[in-house]
């Protein structure tokens, strides 16, 4: 009898170890989705923030590919499978729309960028103080802006010059990065000794160390930064869930850290 006992109680705890064991982290990996996201380059600390914290509340794993937005326009259009669409301005994913490759009712602008004038840490020069005259500096070589046929920030910052009235003493100095994301890497490499980026970049982690200047958001157009979910998308549920979530409270919180604004 003693010894039945005990193997009934050996029985019953190995039950037990084989449910916690095996059953319930089935649950979570069982609801699991891999959500692929398209976001302007200008997204990039933003964005990762926002894909971790999504990823500890619903279990779902977050791929993010970072570029210009008219790039991943082209893509889209040619079929790259993406479930969101995050862009740098509110135009392409509006397109989309109209072409009917977004899922309908999903489009909504999730917040306002702005551009700063930044410089290194180092640098002898100093934004915050000399504004525009920054730029009128003989140690000032090089510019380094986005690409403005494809990147919003880019088209922003030739606006900002152009009202400044300083276009033309400039335009010879531009280099263009790729995307907002790759004029900054000129800075940062001394390919450049200034540049027009993100704000959202210069107080990320790898730049808020230098100095910027913001520059006045009546010199641009507005930067309205739109998503969308693709109707293509295997994860409509999910890729609505995220959107969600950026719309929201915490969403809402980490986009205002790395210095974006919102729709008035």
């Amino acid at each position: 009898m003693i010894r039945k006992g005990k193997a009934s109680i050996r029985l019953r705890f190995l039950i037990l170890v084989a449910f916690f064991l095996g059953v319930t982290p089935a649950r979570p990996l069982a609801q699991e989705k891999k959500l692929s996201i398209a976001a302007a380059a200008d997204l990039k600390s933003a964005m990762d923030d926002l894909a971790q914290q999504f990823e500890r509340q619903t279990y779902n794993k977050v791929a993010v590919a970072y570029g210009s937005s008219g790039n991943f326009f082209s893509q889209i259009l040619n079929g790259a499978p993406f479930d969101l669409f995050f862009s740098a301005d509110l135009e392409y994913p509006q397109k989309l729309d109209a072409a009917g490759l977004a899922e309908p009712g999903t489009l909504f602008t999730y917040a306002v960028g702005q551009i700063v004038l930044w410089a290194p840490a180092d640098a002898k020069i100093d934004p915050a103080k000399q504004q525009w005259g920054t730029l009128l500096n003989p140690a000032v070589q090089k510019i380094a802006v986005a690409n403005p046929q494809h990147a919003p920030y880019g088209r922003a910052a030739i606006s900002a010059f152009r009202n400044a009235g300083i276009y033309d003493k400039v335009r010879e100095r531009l280099v263009y990065g790729e995307n907002v994301s790759q004029a900054a890497q000129f800075v940062q490499s001394g390919n450049a000794q200034v540049g027009i980026i993100a704000k959202s970049l210069a107080v990320s982690a790898p730049m808020r160390a230098g100095k910027y200047w913001n520059i006045p958001a009546g010199m641009f157009p507005p930067i309205e930064q739109a998503a969308i979910a693709l109707k293509n998308s295997p994860n409509k549920q999910t890729a609505r869930a995220f959107l969600d979530f950026v719309r929201n409270g915490l969403g809402q919180a980490i986009l205002a850290k790395y210095g974006f604004a919102f729709p008035k």
